[in-house]
């Protein structure tokens, strides 16, 4: 049985590894245009500002993948031969499979906006971004960020740590205000300014301007719903206004699509011995509102494991577990669990914030049963957080064990007591 897996990100990667384990005959192929080599796609903005090198970004050996006996192929996929079972490659040559995985990852947005391809303008999502960045900051005194979210902010600190002055056009009235709660997005528009940038809150990009040369010079940029466009001089746009599932393999070869490669519970997709999983996947939920789309590092590594269970037979389906995500707003870490902003019946919040308003940590929870929280400017582990809601903690056991679960280093100030004496004070806590 050969085993083909298209892409070597965290989903491949894991699929590949599961299969050797579950399959010690079987070969693996696994196919990469962007590295010859897994590496650790959250760390490209540390390779950046010099913080790691890419080798550091690598979490096995190159002589791993020989050990493992699993296969690697630096190149192009540009057809799918579905019936035939092979892989077309852009160098001319072909693969043959017996069962496929599609792990290609996301790509950034672009909403048409005039200029958007010009040299200079560019997202952040791979090893060829990274290149690109490296050449666009070349003599670079000023960059663009349009959107928010976790991939503007990382961008933005990329070029303001090379001191470049950074300017971002947001559309939210606060940052990233359509995911976080209004205090936690508040927090973070203060980080930002407080770092030094130059933040435009309710504001988007109408054009990106050409010097005449095909690259970018500057850009115009309004209030939203105003007629009036202001210049802002720049020679670096970042478009990193999110990401969409990559299905121009999947959806030019006859592989049915919505917004991603449509997949059932097992990672199936509706072409014979064909699965698709991680940023990629459309995850078909038959009597549910929305299917599922996850792009975050935990779920691509959990859909790449059970992909290959199922390409071994398995017949387990997918479940996403307790959500979970981290991220860092310059220097304020974030983490959230469970089920936060999804305004569920009846729930309530517990809200904590330090005096320089620079830590927060909020507990949602229904008729007293703690389904979600969010904490920012403190680390917390995750073993112990994700408990607490997979056993229906009631609140005043989760604020008697919260110093369990705090994992600042020694030293640093601790405020679970605080935290604890403060939201036992307010009791039930405020309706959302």
């Amino acid at each position: 049985m050969h085993i083909t897996i298209v892409g070597n990100g965290v989903t491949g990667v894991s699929a590949a590894l599961r299969l050797r384990e579950l399959q010690p005959d079987w070969k693996i192929t696994m196919i990469s245009g962007e590295s010859d080599y897994h590496y650790s796609r959250p760390a490209l903005m540390y390779i950046f500002m010099g913080h790691m090198r890419y080798k550091d970004t690598k979490p096995y050996e190159d002589s791993f993948w020989d050990e493992q006996r699993i296969d690697l192929v630096r190149g192009w996929v540009t057809e799918i031969d579905a019936e035939g079972h092979s892989l077309q490659m852009h160098d001319g040559g072909a693969i043959c499979y017996d069962r496929l995985l599609l792990a290609t990852g996301a790509e950034s947005n672009k909403f048409g906006w005039p200029g958007q391809d010009l040299v200079g303008v560019q997202g952040l999502y791979s090893l060829m971004d990274l290149k690109k960045l490296y050449a666009n900051v070349e003599g670079a005194s000023r960059g663009v960020i349009v959107g928010g979210g976790l991939i503007g902010i990382e961008l933005a600190e990329m070029l303001h740590s090379r001191g470049i002055e950074v300017t971002l056009l947001v559309r939210e009235s606060s940052y990233w205000d359509n995911v976080l709660p209004k205090e936690e997005s508040e927090l973070v528009t203060r980080q930002i300014r407080r770092a030094g940038m130059d933040l435009r809150l309710e504001s988007e990009l109408k054009e990106v301007l050409d010097d005449g040369h095909g690259r970018a010079c500057g850009v115009l940029a309004s209030k939203l719903g105003s007629a009036t466009s202001e210049r802002i001089d720049c020679s670096v746009v970042g478009l990193t206004a999110g990401v969409h599932p990559n299905t121009t393999l999947a959806s030019g070869n006859g592989i049915e699509c919505g917004r991603g490669i449509l997949v059932d519970r097992t990672l199936k997709t509706h072409s014979p011995d064909i699965w698709a999983a991680g940023d990629c996947a459309e995850i078909e939920n038959p009597g549910e509102e929305l299917n599922w789309i996850q792009q975050v590092w935990y779920t691509g590594k959990a859909q790449g494991k059970l992909a290959a269970e199922s390409m071994a037979g398995g017949t387990e389906a997918y479940d996403p577990g307790i959500w979970f995500n981290s991220a860092k707003f310059v220097d304020l870490e974030y983490q959230t669990y469970g089920q936060v902003g999804f305004r569920l019946p009846g729930e309530e919040h517990l809200l904590w914030q330090d005096e320089e308003s620079s830590r927060l940590f909020r507990i949602v929870h229904v008729a007293g049963v703690v389904v979600g929280f969010n904490a920012m400017g403190m680390r917390w582990r995750h073993r112990v957080c994700e408990r607490w809601i997979a056993e229906k903690w009631p609140v005043e056991r989760v604020l008697a064990d919260l110093k369990d679960a705090g994992f600042d280093p020694e030293f640093f100030t601790r405020f679970e007591s605080e935290i604890a004496s403060t939201m036992g004070r307010v009791g039930s806590g405020v309706r959302s």
